[in-house]
C-alpha cells in the first residue's frame, strides 16, 4: 500500500461508516491509482509530509474527509482552480459548509443544495418483520430493474439519468450493481417491480444503501417498512453497519427508518450540479 494510502486510511478511521463510499474505492485502489480509484485524492498534511489533516476525493462525486475545516477550505481553494468533474458534492454538513462557498466561485451555481440530510446507521437486524419476497435481482432481470431505478433517480434528483451519454453511464452503473448482487427488489405476479433499493457501496466499515423506492400506486400501504427490513438484513451480512442518508423533509421515510431502529449519527449536505 502506498504511504499516502495509509494516511488516507487514518483519516477514514475517524468514522468509517460515514466514509464507507470512499473506503470502498480505496479497497479497489490500494496505491491510489486515479484509474482504479475513479478520480483523484487531494490532501493537506501537517507540514511534515506525514499525517493528513484532511482530504477530498474528486471523481464522479466530490467527497470531503476529515474534521480539520481550515485544511478542507485550503484544499477547496486548490480544487477551485481546476475544472469541475463531479456531478455532486456529498459530505458532512460542516465540511460542505466550508468547501462549497470556495468552490462556488468557480463551479457555481448549483442546481440544488440540500443542507440537512440525516445520516442514519444500524448495526443489528431490525426488530420488525421483514418481507421475504424482497430478494436479490438476477442479471436476467436487469432490464426490468432499470426503469424502476431511473424512475427513482428522476424523482429524487429532479432530472432523468440520461446525461450527455443518453444514459449509457447510468445503465452501466446499475448493471454493475445487479451483477454484484447488490440490487434488491420485490416483484409482483407480472414481474413488475413494487419496491427496490441498492447497496451502493460496501467496505469493511459499512454498507451504504441508496435508491430506496416504492412504486407510486403502492405507497401508503405499509409495504416499505418490511421491505426495508429485508434490505437491512441483507446489507448487514455484507458489513458490520448499514447506512443511508435521507432528506430532512421526507418525514414519511424518516419515520419508517426510525421504526426500523436506525439512528442518526451525522448530518450530511449535498450540492447537485
Amino acid at each position: 500500500m502506498a504511504p499516502d494510502a495509509y494516511a488516507v486510511r487514518e483519516l477514514l478511521e475517524q468514522d468509517r461508516p460515514v466514509h464507507c463510499v470512499l473506503e470502498s474505492r480505496l479497497d479497489g485502489a490500494p496505491d491510489l491509482s486515479p484509474r482504479e480509484l475513479g478520480g483523484f485524492l487531494w490532501g493537506a498534511d501537517d507540514g511534515s509530509g506525514g499525517r493528513l489533516r484532511a482530504a477530498i476525493f474528486h471523481g464522479g462525486n466530490l467527497l470531503p474527509v476529515g474534521e480539520d475545516l481550515p485544511a478542507l477550505e485550503a484544499i477547496a481553494g486548490q480544487l477551485a482552480r481546476t475544472g469541475r468533474g463531479c456531478s455532486s458534492i456529498v459530505g458532512t454538513a460542516d465540511a460542505v459548509s466550508v468547501i462549497w462557498p470556495v468552490l462556488a466561485r468557480r463551479w457555481g451555481p448549483a442546481r440544488a443544495v440540500r443542507n440537512n440530510q440525516p445520516f442514519l446507521v444500524i448495526d443489528r437486524p431490525p426488530d420488525v418483520a421483514f418481507d421475504p419476497a424482497v430478494r436479490v435481482v438476477t442479471p436476467a432481470e436487469t432490464n426490468r430493474f432499470l426503469p424502476a431505478a431511473a424512475a427513482m433517480f428522476t424523482e429524487e434528483i429532479g432530472i432523468p439519468p440520461t446525461g450527455y451519454d443518453n444514459g449509457a453511464g447510468y445503465r452501466a452503473r446499475v448493471t454493475d450493481l445487479v451483477m454484484a448482487g447488490r440490487a434488491l427488489a420485490r416483484f409482483d405476479s407480472r414481474g413488475s417491480i413494487e419496491f427496490k433499493a441498492e447497496i451502493g457501496a460496501v467496505s469493511a466499515g459499512g454498507a451504504q444503501i441508496q435508491g430506496v423506492w416504492v412504486r407510486p400506486d403502492l405507497r401508503g400501504r405499509g409495504l416499505g417498512t418490511p421491505a426495508m427490513a429485508a434490505v437491512l438484513r441483507h446489507a448487514l451480512r455484507l458489513a458490520p453497519t448499514a447506512t443511508l442518508y435521507v432528506n430532512d423533509y421526507n418525514e414519511i421515510a424518516r419515520r419508517m427508518y426510525q421504526r426500523l431502529g436506525m439512528r442518526q449519527t451525522h448530518t450530511l449536505s449535498t450540492v447537485l450540479f
